[in-house]
């Protein structure tokens, strides 16, 4: 039950998805994808490696000239579609989605030069570490990243940075960093200068590096264990400032969630797929043990509606990939929709195999806690529709 995109296929967006698929197929089933989460790293680093060498998926919207392969967000959410079809644990999201964007859009060319070559090729990955636990805010999916003081608000709590001797140190803590225990660079927001200065700005922080000392990162337990999370504390830490000043971090964090925000859905609309394809065996199987039609009529017209929101969700995303521009600003709401599909889908998954179904160790929980996880790091829905109608101006002034 794979429906083509509105737009089709391109040969060589076929070729990834191929790829993709047959490499996810026999390397990231259920069984595999729970022992690649008990491992330090929380993913398959053998895995990650095939994943980024063909069809290259860590570097497929980086550009040539630093060794991606230059291609756009429509190539990168057919990837994201079908790690979220295997829920496959990888850097992908967090490494791929949200750090390399910030990297190539602020980072000097000297910084720029030694790591997105590394990004693209698999053998760096970055975590981007924002305080408070407040991701879906400091991207700007669910309000204004302008607005609050997430970073810090320039007095306490979040992440402070303050210039020392030429350079700069980090105090704080940064929850929920997605592949915050094991990632091999940081990026974190801090909020550096008093109120008569006060400002967002981005750091480099290599845990491998003498000066990072202080530095203390701790793996959290998850709701979906393929989302792996961390709670990084910053103890007079030595960073270096990503960029030069000054810079718009704040409309490139933006930017970024919008961007993010189609991914995120292609890997919502991936998951919803394979869950609703399994129901859809599952009542295939259950029709030939010679159960009476009639018994089964009310699943089969419950599959049929969530094919349609499926099916809308896809839609959607594949049409906020293709938008021109720095960022869809359809993101947010494609999200919206394809988490919504993908919470329907996994219920009716969990539902239709009856009591075992709600047993923990069940296939069908899997899907059921990416939804739940997903929607409580990205969401709620409610607010990222309400932040895509203030941005559209669908109630009145576009918002910034």
């Amino acid at each position: 039950m794979d429906a083509s995109l509105v737009v089709p296929l391109t040969e060589e967006q076929q070729r990834i998805r191929r790829t993709l698929r047959d490499l996810l197929a026999e390397r990231a089933g259920p069984r595999e994808n729970r022992a690649a989460t008990t491992t330090p790293q929380g993913y398959d680093p053998d895995l990650w490696a095939s994943m980024s060498a063909t069809p290259g998926a860590a570097g497929l919207a980086l550009p040539e000239e630093y060794g991606g392969a230059g291609r756009g967000p429509a190539e990168l959410a057919l990837a994201c579609e079908e790690a979220g079809r295997a829920l496959a644990p990888s850097p992908l999201l967090a490494t791929g989605v949200l750090a390399a964007p910030l990297l190539a859009a602020l980072g000097t060319r000297e910084q720029r030069a030694a790591l997105l070559p590394r990004l693209a090729d698999g053998s760096l990955t970055c975590a981007l570490a924002v305080p408070g636990g407040s991701l879906a805010l400091a991207l700007g999916l669910t309000g204004d990243n302008t607005a609050e003081g997430w970073s810090g608000g320039g007095r306490a709590g979040g992440v402070q940075a303050r210039a020392v001797d030429g350079g700069w140190r980090l105090y704080g803590e940064a929850a929920q960093v997605l592949d915050g225990h094991s990632a091999g660079l940081l990026l974190v927001a801090a909020h550096a200068g008093g109120f008569a200065r006060s400002r967002t700005l981005l750091f480099l922080v290599r845990p491998e590096a003498a000066e990072t000392a202080g530095l203390v990162r701790t793996r959290q337990a998850a709701l979906d264990a393929t989302r792996s999370q961390a709670t990084v504390q910053f103890r007079d830490t030595g960073a270096e400032l990503l960029g030069e000043e000054p810079a718009d971090v704040l409309g490139v964090l933006a930017a970024t969630g919008r961007a993010a925000a189609v991914m995120l859905a292609a890997e919502a609309v991936g998951a919803a797929r394979e869950a609703l394809d399994r129901s859809v065996a599952h009542v295939g199987a259950r029709e030939g043990s010679g159960r009476p039609a009639g018994s089964l009529q009310a699943a089969r017209h419950r599959l049929a509606e969530l094919y349609v929101q499926v099916e809308a969700a896809g839609s959607l995303t594949s049409c906020a990939a293709r938008e021109p521009g720095p960022g869809p600003d359809s993101g947010p709401l494609a999200l919206a929709h394809a988490l919504e599909a993908l919470r329907a889908t996994a219920g009716e998954s969990v539902q239709l195999p009856g009591g075992t179904g709600s047993a923990w160790e069940h296939e069908a929980q899997l899907f059921f806690r990416r939804a739940a996880s997903d929607e409580l790091l990205f969401g709620p829905v409610r607010r990222l529709r309400a932040r895509a109608a203030e941005r559209t101006g669908l109630f009145g002034e576009v918002a910034a």
